[in-house]
């Protein structure tokens, strides 16, 4: 599925290094991160900012949604940058697919972004 009004956006992801502790392999290396990766005809969408504060820090947590294919290679913790905003992915990507027709239209993935 295309959106005729879709964006293009860039999903970025840490590389891969060893703990030192228990030496298995973990995707936290964001110093080596992989090459970026353009994912066309997708969108971000809207879905709500809280405004969080104490006496110390002001912060505003907004959530939104990536709206993509479901074969697009994008993973919890990935980050996705569209315009002016990097995202980090905060839930597992969801492709829905229709129980009575198959039919999946697209992917929607969960994403946070932390301003303060």
């Amino acid at each position: 599925m295309t959106f005729a009004h879709g964006t293009s956006v860039r999903r970025l992801r840490a590389g891969i290094k060893v703990d030192p502790y228990s030496h298995k392999e973990t995707r936290s290396d964001w110093a080596n991160p992989e090459p970026p990766l353009d994912i066309t005809g997708a969108f971000v969408a809207s879905a709500s900012s809280v405004g969080v504060g104490d006496t110390n820090r002001q912060q505003v947590v907004t959530t939104k949604s990536l709206y993509c294919e479901p074969d697009s290679d994008v993973q919890v913790g990935d980050r996705i940058v569209s315009g002016a905003h990097t995202y980090t992915v905060a839930a597992l990507p969801e492709a829905d697919v229709n129980p009575f027709t198959g039919w999946q239209p697209v992917q929607e993935i969960p994403l946070r972004e932390v301003l303060g």
